[in-house]
C-alpha cells in the first residue's frame, strides 16, 4: 500500500498540485483505484461518502487527459448541480498546473455560456445527464474523443430517474473507453448496467470500517411534529457546533426551520431545489467559507458539499432511505475528526428510524427530549458563541493559487487572438518560460491568461509597453473571490 503519491506514475504538474492541496498519503479508495484507472481498466468504487473517491478518480482522470487535444476527453455524470459543482472544482483544482480546462454542464446556468466554453479548448466535462444530454443533442458537445466516462453516484442517479438519459449518453460514446462508476450503494439495476457498458471492471470495495464512519457519534431523540422546532433550537443549544447542517425532507420543511432559526438570533441560511442556482451555488460557497453557522437543507446538499469541520448534522426528518441518512451523516466527522449525527425522530419518522437500525446495525435507543434545567445550563455558551463572527476558512486551492494571477487582455476572437500569440509574447518576456503560462481562455472580446510562479505582477509591467499579436493591448489583473 503506498503511502505518497509520488509512488504513482503521475506527472510533475499533478504532484506539484496535490502538494499544495494538503493531499498527503493516500486513503485506501484512492490507493487501489489510482493504479488500476492509471492502467485504463474499467473501475467499480464503492465506497461511503469521505472516503476521498473523489480524488480517487479525479487525479488518474486528469493524468491521462492529453493537454494538446482540443476536444472535451473526458465525462463525469453526476446526479445534482452541487455535486457537479464540487467535482469540477476538485478536477480543476489538480489539474491546475496541467492546464487542464473543465467546463460545468447543468441546468440554472446559461446555456450560451456553457456553449461559449465548449467552444475553447476543454478536456474535462462535468455536468447533469438532462443538461449534458441537451448539449449532446444540439451538437455543442461532441462526445467522439471521449476516451473515459465517469458516472458518480450510481445509485443517486437511477434513484432520481436519470436512467434513460444516463443510458442515451453512454450510447453516444465510443465503447473503446474507460468506464468508471461510483457509487455508496449496489443494486439489481446497477449491476445491469454494470453488465451492460463495463468491461472486466476491477472492483474497489471499501467497507464503513475503513471510511472513519465510526468517528460519528450518533443520536436519536423522540419528537413530536408539533413541537420539533423547539426541540431543534434545545439540540442547537445543547450541543452548541462550530458549524451546522440541518437536513429537512422538503422545501416547505427547510423554508419553516430556517426562518425559525434566523428568528431567534441564529447566523443561517437555507438551500433547497426551488432556488436559483445562482442563489444557490452562493449560499454553498459561503458555507464553505464558514460565514454563516447554520446551513438547513434538503439532500440537494447531502451530495456535493465538501466542507472540513463541520461538527454536528441534524437531520430535522429522519430520511426515508439508508442511503440519504449515510451521505447527510457522511458530512461530520472527516478527515479523522470525531463527529456527532443527532435525528429528530416523531412518529412519522419512526418506520425509517426501525429499518435504519436494521441496515446498519445501530444499537441506539430513542433519547428522551432533554429537560429544561439541562438547556438552560449550556445556554451562556452558547449565547455567547452565536454573538461572535464565526472564523472564516480559506478554500481548499488558496494555496495553490498564491502565486498564480489570472490577467484579462482587451483582445480576443474578433480580433483573431491565439492562444499562441499570448504564448509567444508572454515568452519574450525577459524570465519568462512556456511553464510560467497557465490556462489561456479565449472569448469574443476578451481573453485571460493565468501566469504561475509568481510572475504575475512582472508580466502585467511589460506588457503595458509590448505589443500583442503587433498592437498595444489594455491588460489589467482580475480579482477573484
Amino acid at each position: 500500500m503506498s503511502n505518497n503519491f509520488s509512488n504513482y506514475k503521475l506527472g510533475d504538474d499533478i504532484l506539484r498540485a496535490l502538494e499544495l492541496l494538503n493531499y498527503k498519503n493516500p486513503t485506501e479508495v484512492q490507493n487501489r483505484t489510482i493504479p488500476a484507472i492509471l492502467e485504463k481498466n474499467d473501475v467499480i468504487i464503492k465506497s461511503q461518502t469521505g472516503s476521498g473517491k473523489t480524488a480517487s478518480f479525479a487525479i488518474p482522470v486528469c493524468e491521462l487527459i492529453d493537454w494538446t487535444e482540443n476536444e472535451v476527453q473526458a465525462l463525469v455524470l453526476t446526479p445534482t448541480r452541487e455535486l457537479a459543482k464540487q467535482v469540477s472544482e476538485d478536477v480543476f483544482n489538480i489539474g491546475r498546473f496541467k492546464r487542464i480546462k473543465t467546463v460545468e454542464l447543468f441546468g440554472g446556468e446559461a446555456y450560451g455560456r456553457q456553449t461559449r466554453m465548449l467552444n475553447q479548448k476543454s478536456h474535462i466535462a462535468v455536468g447533469t445527464p438532462g443538461r449534458v444530454l441537451d448539449h449532446i443533442s444540439n451538437g455543442t458537445l461532441n462526445t467522439k474523443n471521449i476516451q473515459i466516462l465517469v458516472i458518480d453516484e450510481a445509485d443517486e442517479m437511477l434513484n432520481m430517474g436519470f436512467i434513460e438519459e444516463v443510458e442515451k449518453i453512454i450510447n453516444t460514446i465510443s465503447k473503446n473507453r474507460v468506464t468508471i462508476l461510483v457509487s455508496a450503494t449496489m443494486d439489481a439495476k446497477i449491476d445491469a448496467m454494470i453488465k451492460k457498458h463495463m468491461k472486466n471492471p476491477v472492483k474497489v470495495e471499501v467497507t464503513e470500517e475503513s471510511t472513519e464512519v465510526n468517528d460519528i457519534t450518533y443520536l436519536f431523540y423522540k419528537a413530536k411534529e408539533s413541537t420539533k422546532l423547539n426541540l431543534l433550537k434545545d439540540i442547537t443549544i445543547l450541543e452548541n457546533p462550530d458549524s451546522c447542517i440541518i437536513f429537512a425532507n422538503t422545501k416547505a420543511a427547510v423554508d419553516s426551520a430556517e426562518n425559525f432559526l434566523f428568528q431567534n438570533g441564529y447566523n443561517s441560511k437555507k438551500l433547497h431545489g426551488g432556488m436559483e442556482q445562482r442563489d444557490r451555488t452562493e449560499i454553498m460557497e459561503k458555507f464553505k467559507r464558514n460565514e454563516f453557522r447554520y446551513l438547513v437543507a434538503t439532500d440537494v446538499a447531502a451530495r456535493g458539499i465538501d466542507v472540513d469541520d463541520i461538527s454536528l448534522i441534524i437531520n430535522f426528518d429522519m430520511p426515508k432511505k439508508q442511503e440519504s441518512f449515510v451521505h447527510r451523516t457522511g458530512r461530520t466527522g472527516r478527515n479523522g475528526k470525531r463527529g456527532k449525527a443527532v435525528s429528530l425522530v416523531s412518529e412519522i419518522g419512526q418506520y425509517s428510524f426501525q429499518l435504519l437500525k436494521e441496515s446498519l446495525g445501530l444499537t441506539q435507543k430513542l433519547l428522551d427530549e432533554p429537560t429544561r434545567s439541562e438547556v438552560e445550563k449550556a445556554k451562556a455558551s452558547f449565547m455567547k458563541k452565536i454573538q461572535m463572527k464565526p472564523e472564516l476558512k480559506e478554500s481548499k486551492g488558496t494555496k495553490l493559487s498564491e502565486d498564480i494571477m489570472k490577467i484579462h487582455i482587451n483582445a480576443g476572437k474578433k480580433t483573431k487572438m491565439r492562444a499562441v500569440d499570448i504564448v509567444g509574447t508572454l515568452c519574450s518576456i525577459e524570465g519568462m518560460t512556456a511553464t510560467d503560462i497557465g490556462i489561456i481562455t479565449i472569448f469574443d472580446i476578451s481573453t485571460f491568461v493565468e501566469i504561475l510562479n509568481g510572475k504575475g505582477n512582472s508580466v502585467i509591467k511589460a506588457l503595458q509597453t509590448k505589443n500583442i499579436k503587433g498592437r498595444p493591448r489594455v491588460v489589467s489583473r482580475v480579482d477573484e473571490e
